[in-house]
């Protein structure tokens, strides 16, 4: 049963990582080369379309998952990099709620108004949380791969 957690935790961890590792690198930088009134108008339909069941399904899996996988993995070897890829993801989870959802809020607030000005509150700052929740989400994955070995 412990391998059966571990592995869930490898797929949903890395599907998310991929999820966001794909907006760093192809998402955002396409959207980034758009007008002000293009950039704002994508990531709020972004921001609609993305908390969606699969969505909720990969974030509470990448948690969840793990904090199984780590009580029954309890004492073998894989059990330290298992806690190390959990604390990851809760860590990355913080930032999420903490950093990028607030952000998104205050876009989705903006609509109507000046796109410039939403866009300069937004667009750097979101970047850069989500660089760092990426990078979190990514060793994540790496260690439970590891641990899955």
């Amino acid at each position: 049963m412990a391998s059966l957690f571990l592995t869930l935790a490898v797929i949903t961890t890395g599907l998310y990582a991929g999820f966001m590792l794909t907006f760093l690198v192809a998402i955002m930088p396409g959207l980034a080369a758009l007008p002000d009134e293009g950039f704002t108008a994508a990531m709020r339909r972004f921001n609609e379309k993305v908390p969606g069941p699969a969505f909720l399904v990969l974030f509470l899996g990448v948690i969840a998952f793990p904090a199984v996988a780590s009580f029954t993995e309890y004492g073998e070897d894989g059990w330290p990099l298992v806690a190390a890829a959990l604390a990851c993801a809760v860590v990355s989870h913080l930032v999420t709620i903490a950093g990028n959802i607030p952000l998104n809020q205050a876009l989705a607030g903006s609509e109507g108004g000046d796109d410039s000005a939403a866009r300069t509150a937004f667009e750097a700052r979101w970047n850069a949380l989500h660089r760092f929740r990426t990078a979190l989400s990514l060793t994540a994955f790496v260690l439970l791969a590891a641990a899955d070995l």
